[in-house]
């Protein structure tokens, strides 16, 4: 009965046999302390329910998602884009998550991927691991829970379950989203953060325009031609002007300290 597994659900009453968990039927998550640096994360995932159920998850943990219903459309998915994370169902419309996990993995792609499946059997745990999955979470499961494990994912890659960042007069705990500026506190917007973060976790490094406009694509708004210049503009105006360096025709890169 295993290869029905996710397909039952898909076909199932939603009220009778629910693919996530709530706690008094409220979406729950982690709250700030327990959030990690902005992702940008793909959800593959056919059920509409439960897609929308992690979707916003995701979304009320501070990431963006683009959310596809097809291996055919994840594959084109990550090829135009740049992705974090990735949380893929095993039973899609168009073939099975194995194989797609192995193809990723065989060209070299070393993006997390969490698998969530209505499959439970060990050897489809053992299967899914060895195919290149960073973790495996069995339907239903409680949205506070793929919260966590999400968090727990991007601190293994991270290499530092709680890293406190100090650059010139600025300290900033990507874990809580916290910035102080010369003790004091300073308040971002999540797109702000977003951009900023894309600089902490490529210090030196020049970023393109096109790099930053693609950090915030999955926010769900249009990017207009000089989104990124008002962004870098308020950015420089909460955290110093030297914070962020302009190469002029080329990008951006952040300050030294």
């Amino acid at each position: 009965m295993r290869a029905e597994a996710d397909g039952s659900l898909k076909t199932a009453d939603p009220g009778l046999q629910p693919a996530v968990r709530r706690e008094g039927q409220k979406q729950t998550n982690p709250g700030p302390k327990g959030r990690q640096k902005t992702m940008r994360i793909l959800l593959i995932e056919d059920d509409t329910v439960l897609g929308a159920a992690v979707r916003d998850q995701i979304a009320a943990d501070g990431h963006s998602v683009d959310w596809v219903q097809r291996l055919d459309a994840a594959g084109d998915a990550m090829a135009g884009a740049s992705f974090d994370l990735v949380l893929l169902d095993l039973m899609l419309p168009d073939g099975r998550g194995i194989p797609f996990l192995r193809r990723l993995r065989a060209k070299g792609d070393v993006t997390p991927v969490i698998i969530l499946t209505a499959l439970d059997q060990i050897s489809d745990r053992i299967e899914g691991l060895n195919a290149g999955a960073d973790d495996y979470l069995v339907k239903p499961f409680d949205l506070a829970e793929l919260s966590a494990r999400i968090g727990s994912v991007a601190r293994r890659y991270a290499g530092n379950p709680n890293p406190i960042v100090t650059h010139g007069p600025l300290e900033i705990d990507l874990a809580a989203r916290s910035i102080h500026r010369d003790g004091r506190p300073v308040a971002l917007t999540a797109r702000e953060w977003a951009l900023f973060e894309a600089f902490l976790s490529r210090p030196g490094q020049l970023l393109s325009k096109a790099q930053l406009e693609d950090k915030l694509y999955a926010f769900g708004a249009e990017i207009e031609s000089n989104t990124i210049e008002v962004h870098l503009s308020r950015l420089r105006k909460k955290l110093g002007a030297e914070v962020i360096e302009t190469e002029r025709g080329l990008g951006y890169r952040l300050g030294r300290a």
